[in-house]
Parts: structure tokens; C-alpha cells; sequence
């Protein structure tokens, strides 16, 4: 990954919680990590315990970060929330998982929070 990219993950993830918290969002981990993948950013919001995806894009050249956000990359935060989930003993607390996607050079000039951004598929095995 290049130096620039890193750079524009950290100014993104930064402006995120920024926004979470001028949301009233109350932030509880950033880079949640397991061998299973990684989550950016946990976060309560009233009762709500919120798993949340930053994306940043320099352009939507490629997509925004929302449409950055597949199958693939859902099953990948998935897996550590429930990890996180059952580590903490809060399987019977609600959670969602939401997506902040941050597009534009410079200070990013669109920021968007997606609530409930995805559900975890039937399908879906720990």
C-alpha cells in the first residue's frame, strides 16, 4: 500500500470520528484487530453498539466508499464484531454495522455516515 494511501486512511478515519462524535456517538475502540480482519471504528450511539467501516476515496473514480464495501469485506468485520461481541458479553446488546465514506482531495469535501449499511446474511457462520 503506498504512503499515500495510508496517509488518506488516517486523515479519513480521523475525520470519521470526528463526525461520530458531533453525532454523539461515544467511541470505545479504533482498529479493533483479530486474526480474522479488522474493525475501524466501535462506537455506542445511544444503546447502540455500532461497528463501523471508514472508507476514503480520493476520487469516485473507482467507486465510492460505500460501493467499496462488498460480500467479502462485510463477512471481514463481521467476524471480528462477533468475536468482539462475545470477548466483551454483549451478544444480547443491539448492533449495526454503519459505513462513513469520504470522498475528495484535499480535506475531503463529501463525507456521508450510512446507517445500517449492510445486515449480516443468513447465511453467515462464525
Amino acid at each position: 500500500m503506498s504512503k499515500e494511501r495510508i496517509e488518506l486512511g488516517k486523515s479519513g478515519e480521523e475525520l470519521a470520528v470526528e463526525l461520530l462524535k458531533k453525532n454523539g456517538f461515544k467511541i470505545l475502540e479504533r482498529n479493533f484487530r483479530t486474526k480474522f480482519g479488522e474493525i475501524d471504528i466501535i462506537a455506542l450511539e445511544k444503546d447502540t453498539l455500532c461497528f463501523v467501516e471508514v472508507k476514503s476515496r480520493s476520487s469516485l473514480r473507482f467507486g465510492s466508499g460505500f460501493e467499496a464495501v462488498s460480500g467479502l469485506k462485510q463477512k471481514q468485520i463481521a467476524r471480528p464484531a462477533l468475536i468482539y461481541l462475545k470477548d466483551k458479553n454483549l451478544l444480547d446488546k443491539k448492533a449495526r454495522f454503519d459505513v462513513i465514506s469520504l470522498t475528495g482531495p484535499e480535506g475531503f469535501q463529501k463525507i456521508e455516515l450510512i446507517r445500517n449499511a449492510f445486515e449480516l446474511s443468513s447465511s453467515f457462520t462464525y
